[in-house]
């Protein structure tokens, strides 16, 4: 009589033969390694990419609130966890935007390249013609005091006046302190290959300065040196991470909104739930641009119309009225968009320029 058993190559455990999964570990009981199976099996161990995802889409994009709302109510197998959902859509995002990053990065570096070069070519012009200047003053000296072709003054006045010539002359172009310091300067010593040290301390840097402010310095002249390139480049990379503190602010806000709507883990799942639907929402918007050229006015009005999908589920999930909803959701999103976001994009300014 044959075995009616089989062993799992995954916890070495029996099961019958006409088992499709093993009941002990859940692996399927007969699939060959192919690239198809290495792919899903990449995607789904990472991202939980699986029957879940395709089954809360349909939801999350046209039944506000609803995801959130069975979440919470103890429904957690039968859709995409929040926080899978909101990873998974980041990186698909985040891949998609890529493409758009690196045109904004080149035209930035460019712009800057420009800026400098145009600089360091005025600087050169300066010193040309401060040596010139030097040479007409001094020919120019010798012949008011030689020729006396001003009448009338003695050769006192005569010296006084020549000082004057002199040090308007010198002084004219020296006021370049657009960054608090004489770029010329600093660009003719980094053209001579002065060590840091040397151009520090001509920035205006002190010997006993602070870890900050001499951060700020060797940061400043970095900058100069590679003429701002990478720049922006840094402070797209410090989005994602940004993003995972401006969320839970979100849910922070809800929380003061709703104060008696469940706990601070409630408004975060909301928040996952809310910020899929956005990267979705831009995702589409990215893939549509590369495709047609749409205008610039339909973008926005698809970005504007997510601030209905968020009053809609804010109804939904927190069982309130619609005009209470709508004056709650107001207030959620202005202080977000006009105090939580330029102040985490001035913290991301600062903190890109300081470790690019």
């Amino acid at each position: 009589m044959d075995n009616i058993n089989k062993t799992c190559p995954n916890c070495d455990k029996e099961f019958q033969k006409e088992f499709e999964f093993c009941p002990h570990c859940g692996q399927k009981s007969k699939e060959d390694l192919t690239l198809g199976v290495l792919f899903y099996n990449t995607i789904s161990n990472y991202f939980s990419f699986d029957a879940r995802f395709l089954k809360s889409f349909i939801p999350l994009m046209f039944r506000p609130g609803f995801l959130a709302e069975k979440f919470v109510e103890g429904k957690r197998l039968r859709y995409l966890h929040p926080a899978q959902y909101y990873l998974f859509v980041s990186v698909i995002f985040f891949f998609l935007f890529s493409f758009q990053q690196r045109e904004y990065t080149l035209k930035a570096d460019n712009a800057l390249k420009k800026g400098f070069e145009s600089d360091k070519i005025s600087t050169l012009d300066t010193i040309s013609k401060k040596a010139l200047d030097s040479i007409d003053l001094s020919k120019l000296s010798k012949t008011l005091k030689d020729k006396q072709i001003i009448t009338g003054v003695d050769l006192e006045e005569l010296e006084k006046l020549d000082s004057v010539i002199k040090n308007s002359a010198d002084n004219k172009d020296d006021l370049n302190l657009t960054y608090g310091y004489d770029k010329k300067e600093v660009d003719s010593l980094i053209a001579i290959g002065a060590t840091d040290e040397v151009i520090l301390k001509s920035m205006g840097m002190e010997d006993d300065a602070g870890f900050f402010k001499r951060r700020f310095y060797t940061q400043l002249l970095k900058f100069q040196k590679n003429s701002g390139v990478g720049i922006l480049q840094a402070f797209f990379d410090s989005i994602p991470i940004a993003l995972f503190v401006l969320l839970p602010i979100f849910a922070f806000l809800l929380k003061i909104f709703f104060w008696r709507r469940g706990s601070f883990s409630h408004h975060l799942v909301f928040s996952f739930y809310f910020f899929s639907f956005l990267f979705i929402v831009l995702s589409i918007v990215l893939i549509a641009n590369q495709i047609w050229d749409i205008p610039d006015s339909i973008d926005w009005m698809i970005v504007l119309s997510t601030f209905f999908y968020l009053l809609i589920a804010i109804r939904k999930f927190y069982h309130q009225g619609f005009f209470v909803s709508f004056i709650k959701t107001g207030f959620v999103t202005f202080f977000y968009l006009l105090f939580v976001i330029p102040i985490a994009l001035g913290i991301m300014g600062a903190a890109t320029f300081f470790y690019y």
